[in-house]
């Protein structure tokens, strides 16, 4: 990756860091940590991957987005705002009555929202028929969900891997944050999925592995995903859930926890030492 790119995106990773803290301690609620862990991944996505126009965010031919782990939605509230597909100065209203950008994604409400999403496993079924829907009619777009390791516990996840096989959706990818923690624990410990990559290519999907927080790794993941003919593409990102707070980092306590006034100011002063260094 061109090293201006890259220093790009990690200034854009930083500021949806930035945007998440600034979210979840606004609302006094919301899941800190697994919106860490996606932010570079998120980035990436909307910075680089997603054909989108945010001034026609109903474009018919535009990639669609679905986060299936709804709950992480200030990471994506973050890129969108950034990218353009509305002012950023509305994100501190994060879950307050009135405001669009509610607890989970609401594509009824909120620009650039392919699909509401939130009850865990559903998100990958929606993402599904949407690259069913483009195989039909012959469109070129192409259709990307995030899930997390947690999330991939539920049985319907499982389902819409073998309808995405038997169906040969090569637009379809699917981002699994293998980020090892979810609201009970260690995912090891609750009811472990491993090994995800080998799992899914025995249900006929093209797997592949990346750093989540590596930008030329990110790259290249998705460009061999792009290479992908006659089956659906899965990309195990390895995270730290909470990337970026160092209080944060690995513990299961900030899925769901907004940080106090103190833990803010301490979040933000790390995440503003970042923003310096870049």
């Amino acid at each position: 990756m061109i090293e201006e790119v890259k220093l790009q995106l990690k200034k854009n990773a930083n500021t949806i860091r930035m945007d998440i803290v600034e979210q979840v301690h606004s609302a006094k609620s919301g899941h800190p940590g697994g919106s860490l862990s996606i932010a570079d991944i998120v980035a990436y996505l909307y910075f680089v991957e997603l054909n989108v126009d945010p001034k026609n965010p109903d474009w018919a031919d535009r990639d669609r987005f679905v986060l299936s782990k709804g709950h992480t939605c200030p990471a994506v509230y973050s890129a969108l705002a950034r990218r353009g597909f509305f002012d950023p100065e509305i994100l501190p209203t994060f879950r307050h009555i009135g405001s669009i950008l509610q607890g989970h994604p609401d594509m009824k409400n909120i620009p650039g929202i392919d699909m509401s999403s939130g009850s865990l496993g559903q998100g990958i079924s929606a993402a599904c028929g949407m690259a069913l829907a483009a195989k039909k009619s012959g469109a070129s777009y192409r259709v990307y969900t995030i899930l997390g390791d947690g999330e991939i516990e539920e049985g319907q996840v499982w389902e819409a891997l073998m309808f995405a096989a038997h169906y040969k959706l090569d637009n379809l990818c699917i981002i699994v944050d293998n980020n090892g923690l979810q609201i009970d624990g260690p995912t090891a410990e609750v009811m472990s999925s491993a090994p995800i990559g080998d799992k899914a290519a025995a249900f006929g999907l093209a797997s592949f592995e990346m750093d989540g927080h590596d930008f030329d790794s990110i790259e290249k993941a998705f460009n061999e995903a792009k290479k992908v003919v006659g089956k659906p593409s899965l990309i195990v990102a390895n995270t730290v859930k909470g990337k970026g707070v160092s209080y944060m980092e690995n513990q299961v306590g900030w899925h769901g926890t907004a940080p106090g006034d103190d833990d803010y100011n301490t979040a933000m002063n790390e995440l503003k030492e970042v923003a310096k260094c870049l």
